[in-house]
Parts: C-alpha cells; structure tokens; sequence
C-alpha cells in the first residue's frame, strides 16, 4: 500500500512524501488504519520496522490545533528514544500549521521544558520518569488526553517504569485511545493491555530480523590479544562509512574506543558518562564528525540511526536477542549492511548457542591479511582515479605531470604507491 492510499490529511501526505517514503512497512499497513478508526492497539514490531510513523499518522490525524493543551502524549524508555520519536513527529506534522511538538525527559533543565508546556503543546513525548515530575509540578495536565502511546512497551517495564505507566495511565480519561508498542509480549504487557485497553486489536508483524537475507553476518574466531588488530582491519578492509562496535563491558568500550582514535574517527558512549556528553557523542555521530561509535548494549537503547553499514561484535553478545538486537541497526529501510563478531576461545559456547539459535548461517572467516587490505585500497583508489578522469577537469594536473618528463605510467604507479602506504 502506499501512502497516497490512506484516507489522512494533504498535509501529512506532503510531509511524508518530503521524508521520501512511499510505500508503507508491514506494521504501518495493518496498524494506521486500525488506530484512524479509533481502536485501541498492540503492536509486537521490532526496532527499525516504521512503528514510529504508524502511530505518529493517527496522532496527528486527530491534533485539534486551536486548543494548546495536551492532546497525545507518548511514552519511551529511553531520553535518545524520547528525542528521536519527537523529531520524526515533527518531520510528520511539519506541514501542519502551529503544530506543537515537545519532548521531555530527565539531564535537561526542567524549566525550560515548563516554559513550553506552559505556552501550549499538542504532543508530548516522555520518558515516565520526568513526565511525573511535570504532573506532580502541576507542569503538565491530562485532562484533554484523547491517545497515549506506549512505545518499546517491553523496555520501559525492564528498566523499572510499570508503576510509573500505570500512573500516567490512570490520570487520562478513560475514553482515550491507547496504542500499545513493544518488540515482545511478556506478562506484564498483558496485564497492562487487560487493565487499561478496550478490546484492543493485536498486530504481530513477525520478527524478520531472525532471516536476514540483507546482513551479511561473519565470525572471525581469533585469540583475544589479537581482537582489537582485527577490528582494524576489518574496519580498513570493508571501507566503513558508519560503524557501530559492541561492548559488553565499559572498561572494554574505553579501551576499544582509545585505541581506535589514534586511525579512525571513533568516540564512545556508555552508562557512566553524563546525558550532556552522550548527546554531544551522538550529534556528532549522527553529524558525521565521527563514523565509529563504541557503545555498550545499555547505553545503546533506543538508538535508531540510517545508514549504518557495519555492526561490530567485539564482544560476543551475552544471548540471541542481544545479538538479534544489535545487527538490527544496520540494513535499515531495504539497504544492504555487514554485522562481525569477533569470537575469542572463552566466548565460543556462547556465541555457538548464538548461532544455533539463529536462522541466517553465521558464515566463519579469516581476517583479512594486510596484503589484502592494501589491494582493496589500490582497488579503490584507482576506481576513485576513474571517477575523477570521467569528471574532468584535470588540465591543471595534466600539465604538471607534462612538465615532470617522466613514463606516465610509473609516475602514475610511484603516486599510487605513496597513497597507499601512507
């Protein structure tokens, strides 16, 4: 189906067609226009299978713009999750005039985050967490709620947020509409859907990410002193443009991520640095300051990023969804993406049980040699030398290597060489 077919505004059908999507993902067919007829929904999605878009179209499809109270509000686990549903809402609504839009969630001022609930907002998306700080406050009103949002249900009640869901659940009318979202379905989930949804529709889009024909998946099983020289090497060897590399450890994401700047533009995150600094890490990423990101499996939650074209295991991960969860963040929207795992003598149980519970062959190589890597250079210099000469545009050039009164062709070999050693 595409997007022109759905009975939603001009408005958002522009914004969409700006964001370049065309046709919608399975769990946008079966859920918007269930959530557009008014039904109360769960939705078992993966990460990076377009939930944002399926409940941010109904949402927005509903927004009352004269009133500037709180109409939607949306709750993540996570602070980067928060911020990353917010800006794709906006990207949705961009087309709609004085559309109010605010996210919020703790390591920012709380009073800034006032100001603009007190000036009018149509969406807020939040963590539970501080959105109880703005309700204890008298910050934030629920009255006028007509949808709540439960996004990567699962996540938030891992890490603890069930009494504070049940608590902003509570405080909204109770003819609202409530959009359930989550990767899994344990109990809880049940529980909550029974308690505080109306003969929800349940939508399972099945998890593809356990046959997947789009990453290339390879083992590189080596000594663990010999981990971090294959690192780099498959790093040079797969000519990476947006890298994510896997730690189960925050001493490991240190090390790893020290090193690699000595050659690479690398940075890290994880659970002991302060929120001000992981933004700044992830702009930065995001920006292409950096194309290397070191990151544990925690502070790694939440994050959704295009174009990421390697996933790194430096570290085998501790089980399959681990693992299923990680290489999920390359391969996005119908590209192509490689996940490695570097398996050292103590993790091979492990990352064995990984595979056998894994459709999609884990395929074992070598690392590649240097003489290898320095013929994928060569390979692909010579190629960017032939872009170049289709370009034109080398008179300048050509005159000094006239002027220079040597064989072309070994002029041309003696700067190859010097390229690619160094």
């Amino acid at each position: 189906m595409n997007f022109d077919e759905l009975n939603i505004s001009d408005d958002i059908k522009k914004a969409i067609d700006e964001m370049g999507f065309e046709k919608l993902t399975p769990i946008q067919e079966s859920a918007i226009p269930e959530a557009l007829n008014g039904h109360d929904l769960i939705g078992q999605a993966q990460t990076g299978s377009g939930k944002t878009i399926a409940f941010a179209i109904p949402v927005l499809e509903r927004i009352f713009i004269p009133d500037k109270s709180p109409q939607a509000i949306i709750l993540c686990p996570t602070r980067e999750l928060c911020m990353q549903v917010a800006s794709e809402i906006e990207k949705t609504g961009s087309k709609i005039k004085k559309l109010k839009v605010l996210a919020v969630y703790g390591g920012q001022p709380i009073g800034k985050q006032t100001r603009v609930l007190k000036k009018g907002v149509h969406v807020v998306v939040g963590t539970p967490g501080r959105v109880i700080d703005h309700i204890e406050r008298g910050n934030l009103d629920l009255i006028g709620i007509e949808r709540v949002v439960l996004d990567e249900a699962d996540e938030m009640l891992e890490m603890g947020f069930r009494e504070d869901i049940e608590t902003i659940l509570a405080r909204t009318p109770h003819q609202r509409q409530t959009l359930l979202f989550s990767a899994t379905i344990p109990r809880e989930i049940k529980q909550i859907a029974e308690r505080y949804q109306k003969n929800p529709k349940f939508i399972k889009i099945s998890d593809k990410r356990k046959n997947i024909p789009k990453i290339t998946q390879y083992a590189f099983k080596c000594d663990i002193k010999d981990k971090f020289n294959g690192l780099t090497r498959l790093l040079e060897a797969y000519d990476v443009k947006l890298a994510l590399v896997f730690c189960n450890t925050k001493k490991s994401v240190n090390f790893v991520s020290k090193h690699l700047k000595d050659d690479f533009k690398a940075d890290s995150i994880h659970g002991d640095m302060t929120q001000q600094v992981r933004d700044k890490v992830m702009n930065k990423f995001r920006n292409g300051n950096i194309n290397i990101l070191v990151a544990t499996d925690v502070a790694a939650r939440g994050l959704d990023i295009d174009n990421v074209d390697v996933i790194v295991n430096y570290d085998v991960p501790q089980n399959i969804d681990d693992y299923i969860h990680r290489i999920g963040r390359t391969a996005r929207a119908g590209k192509r993406g490689f996940a490695f795992t570097l398996v050292s003598k103590d993790e091979i149980v492990r990352f064995n049980n990984i595979r056998k519970a894994n459709n999609v062959k884990i395929i074992e190589k070598e690392f590649p040699t240097l003489g290898e890597i320095d013929a994928i250079k060569t390979k692909k210099l010579l190629n960017d030398a032939k872009s170049l000469i289709r370009d034109g545009n080398l008179e300048r050039y050509e005159k000094i290597v006239d002027d220079a009164e040597e064989d072309n062709s070994k002029l041309a070999a003696a700067l190859l060489r010097m390229l690619v050693e160094n």
